[in-house]
């Protein structure tokens, strides 16, 4: 069942990232030069949960998240172009809810929160961040 989430998971964050062509503007036109990546997951589901998250060259990778907060720090190479984030699990509680957020150079430039359905699954998905 744990396999199941992850793959769906990994599908969901490159099926979005294959789809999303335009950048988004979250800054007020102002771009961030900056490389330095933070991943964030924070919250209250209790559950088994996964994060799936660009590394520096660009490869998504899938980690298991044991307690919450969950942080990751990267740098991307020059020759990424953008990166994505998304959480999932399973075996939480209804209405248990997570924030996932990416930071770059130290502002939050993507964030979303989810909650848990009836049966204690939970998705969390970010739209991708562009490099300026």
């Amino acid at each position: 069942m744990k396999s199941v989430f992850k793959t769906l998971a990994i599908v969901l964050t490159l099926a979005f990232s294959a789809v999303s062509c335009s950048s988004d503007d979250d800054n007020n036109n102002k771009p961030i030069q900056s490389r330095d990546v933070k991943y964030e997951i924070t919250g209250n589901f209790s559950g088994e949960l996964s994060a799936i998250y660009f590394d520096k060259g660009g490869n998504p990778l899938n980690e298991d998240v044991t307690s919450l907060p969950w942080t990751k720090q990267i740098t991307a190479d020059a020759g990424v172009p953008g990166i994505t984030f998304s959480a999932s699990g399973h075996g939480g509680v209804k209405d248990q809810t997570l924030t996932a957020k990416i930071y770059v150079g130290g502002e939050v430039v993507k964030e979303s929160t989810a909650k848990a359905n009836n049966d204690g699954i939970i998705v969390v998905t970010l739209a991708p961040y562009l490099f300026p």
